[in-house]
């Protein structure tokens, strides 16, 4: 696995609406594929909007939201390097990677749903037949994503996504800008969920989608699944 590149974009936003708090990715998202990737001895880049050090969502740090995978990444001087030089999303250039990670996070809801440098990567990369996989919030990019038909990508694609179920759960229905499963479904996806926090992943072809943060590492198994597929 040491020729297989795998881009992880996160988002470069840090304020959740007019809350006054902050906000960013999620930890466990970047974290359990980021090891996953890097068990495997896949070649990593991270990337974000504005490049640098991208915020992470203060509460994901909170104790009961911490994993192996996150205290192993907040201990790991290699990876809070990687974290604090990412690569601009500008400068990407995906024909370069195998596949492409998108960790959650509200943060994201805010850039990169709206980012035509994160459509043109998940666009490019799933039209050149490579895995792309998107979890949490993520999953609300694919909304405003074309297939090469013109027709939404999400259009048809059996998807899931951060209920709103899971985010009434956190009293954040009224402060999102976007309702990743209100959106994905007026585009006409089949989307599915299970209870809330509980694992599920999706996958459609070279399209993989996770629910939760709780979903991160599975989603990630899945996509080294398919570039090992590819590779073999």
């Amino acid at each position: 696995m040491l020729d297989m590149k795998v881009l992880i974009v996160l988002t470069s936003h840090d304020q959740l609406g007019n809350t006054g708090r902050k906000t960013g990715f999620w930890d466990e998202t970047l974290a359990a594929p980021y090891y996953v990737f890097r068990e495997a001895r896949v070649d990593i880049t991270l990337a974000s909007p504005n490049g640098a050090q991208p915020p992470l969502d203060p509460r994901s740090r909170q104790q009961g939201f911490q994993t192996n995978d996150t205290r192993r990444f907040e201990n790991d001087a290699a990876a809070l390097r990687a974290l604090a030089d990412t690569v601009k999303l500008l400068e990407i250039e995906p024909g370069k990677f195998d596949g492409a990670f998108f960790p959650g996070g509200h943060g994201l809801l805010w850039d990169l749903v709206n980012d035509r440098n994160a459509h043109r990567i998940i666009a490019s990369m799933l039209a050149a037949k490579k895995p792309v996989a998107l979890v949490c919030h993520a999953p609300g990019i694919l909304a405003q994503v074309t297939a090469p038909n013109g027709d939404p990508i999400a259009k048809g694609r059996s998807l899931t996504g951060f209920t709103h179920s899971e985010e009434a759960d956190l009293h954040l229905t009224e402060v999102v800008p976007y309702q990743v499963e209100d959106e994905l479904k007026k585009q006409g996806a089949i989307f599915s969920a299970k209870a809330n926090g509980t694992v599920h992943v999706v996958q459609d072809d070279l399209l993989i989608t996770g629910q939760n943060p709780a979903s991160s590492h599975q989603a990630a198994l899945r996509l080294l699944d398919l570039l090992q597929a590819d590779a073999g």
